[in-house]
């Protein structure tokens, strides 16, 4: 099936950074030295609505802001491309003779100070290697120019966040984390950072929104903002009117690499407690439920109707997990955890990694348009490397399926598709179980919402608003029983040669 793809990519943006915290003064944060005397800080509380300059604030937070660059060895393969052919003799002369070879490489980012005696915070991505391993060396340069080597206390690939520490014989001035649940859609924000290497740079802009999803994963909630934020501003923070950092820049919504005004930056509140953990040394834990989830968008809401944006529906669950534990089944709607909606702001994958493992946890559900109640024993969540193992395959390609007409035209006319029975003969040329039941499209209308949805030739539709489907008839009853009932959607369940069975919505025409 082939997955829905964004017209520009998520670019991890090297933006290195850190948040600052509240002072507990009340004063503008500000980047201080320990011991130092704040009075001055108080002149600069910026006059209510639009800032006439934002230079009194930069002032004081630049010097907690530093870049950091890192140098690794990678391993280039300088294999002969003329091998084989009268050239061959004259590629690789300069002495490797084609072997791979070493070379260093370098990259740049952003950081920030978060105590007087050295912590800085950054992403994990500045300090990791193409191989996805640590750099070799980890060079901090401090807003004055002074260079010092730095180590790693701590890192979290989940939540992208990372704690550098460098030894120094003089206070490093520094900020403190704010609370990102107060920013809203509007507010003036400025960025600090080292965008692609050329030196310390600030940008100014607004929130542009408030815990944006970008893509999922268990902390897919970003403040987003049009400040500019290009390559090399990874890890810096982003600062609100009072000096508080709200959040660390992080990636750039953007079809060329370089700014177009949609930057997202990691919430202090997300960042705070984690980067609190890696300065203890403790383990960063969270919560798992093992299921597979998709977001309720406008096409499900409407074959199953529910409101939209509200609650996820499982596409998935992990055989003997704590959903599968708990009873949860393929096709429930998860409304609810511990009370808390589950929505676009607090997803249920967010909810969930937030509960420390062994946690018992009402959820919910919605099942066959009813409401009901389930109880689930959170597990901890694997390392995103165990997680990548368990992704979806959405390969259709070599699929030999015969062309042919369903019975009627309602699929044609209502779907978009024509299908015929899976047999076991066909089931073998997909790859399929010669168990599996359903039926095989066909044929599908490029124009219509079937083939938006991934539906291509070869896919088995195993079941259609929950309801197994192995005759055309069967298909077209649920099409009609679903126009009879106001619905202007389908749930299909279906299934691709090398990947699981998933279920899609397809709006009826």
């Amino acid at each position: 099936m082939k997955p829905v793809r964004y017209s520009y990519a998520i670019t991890s943006a090297l933006l290195l950074g850190g948040a600052a915290l509240t002072l507990v003064t009340g004063h503008p944060a500000g980047a201080q030295v320990a011991q130092n005397d704040n009075s001055e800080i108080a002149k600069v509380v910026p006059r209510a609505g639009a800032p006439a300059s934002f230079a009194d604030l930069t002032a004081q937070l630049q010097p907690a802001v530093v870049n950091i660059s890192t140098r690794q060895k990678i391993t280039v393969n300088t294999a002969n491309p003329f091998a084989g052919t009268p050239f061959e003799d004259l590629f690789g002369q300069g002495g490797n003779g084609g072997q791979p070879v070493s070379r260093e490489a370098q990259s740049l980012g952003s950081g920030f100070f978060i105590s007087a005696d050295g912590y800085i915070v950054t992403n994990h991505h500045v300090i990791t290697a193409e191989n996805g391993g640590k750099v070799e060396e980890i060079k901090v340069t401090t807003a004055d120019g002074t260079e010092y080597p730095a180590t790693i206390v701590g890192d979290d690939a989940q939540s992208d966040l990372a704690v550098l520490k460098i030894n120094g014989r003089r206070s490093f001035p520094f900020v403190k984390f704010g609370d990102s649940r107060t920013a809203r859609v509007g507010d003036w924000v400025i960025a600090i950072g080292d965008p692609f290497g050329l030196g310390t740079s600030v940008t100014s802009g607004i929130v542009s929104a408030v815990y944006r999803g970008v893509g999922g994963g268990a902390y897919d909630r970003y403040i987003q903002t049009d400040a500019s934020i290009n390559r090399g501003n990874s890890g810096g923070p982003l600062f609100d009117m009072k000096g508080n950092v709200i959040g660390i820049n992080n990636a750039i919504y953007s079809p060329t690499g370089g700014s177009v005004g949609i930057g997202f930056a990691i919430p202090s509140e997300t960042a705070a407690p984690i980067v609190g953990k890696l300065i203890k040394g403790e383990a960063i834990v969270r919560g798992y439920l093992g299921v597979r989830i998709q977001p309720i968008n406008e096409e499900f809401a409407a074959a199953l109707g529910i409101a939209n944006n509200r609650g996820e529906f499982i596409q998935s669950v992990e055989p003997g997990g704590p959903a599968d534990k708990a009873g949860l089944k393929v096709g429930d709607v998860v409304l609810a955890v511990d009370g808390k909606d589950v929505s676009p702001d607090q997803s249920l994958s967010y909810l969930v990694a937030n509960l420390t493992p062994g946690t018992r946890v009402p959820l919910t559900v919605l099942r066959d348009g009813k409401k009901i109640s389930v109880t689930a024993t959170v597990a901890r969540r694997p390392s995103d490397d165990q997680l990548a193992q368990q992704s979806f395959s959405a390969n259709n390609q070599g699929q030999a399926v015969p062309k042919g007409p369903t019975a009627s035209g309602i699929l044609e006319k209502s779907l978009g598709i024509s299908a015929i029975p899976l047999t076991p003969t066909i089931a073998s040329q997909l790859g399929l179980d010669q168990g599996t039941r359903g039926l095989v499209v066909t044929n599908v209308d490029p124009s219509s919402d079937a083939a938006q949805s991934g539906l291509d030739r070869g896919v088995v539709i195993l079941s259609a608003n929950g309801q197994a489907v192995t005759t055309v008839e069967q298909l077209e009853a649920v099409v009609r029983s679903a126009q009879a009932s106001g619905r202007t959607a389908l749930l299909l369940r279906v299934q691709a040669r090398g990947g699981p069975a998933l279920t899609v919505p397809v709006r009826l025409r």
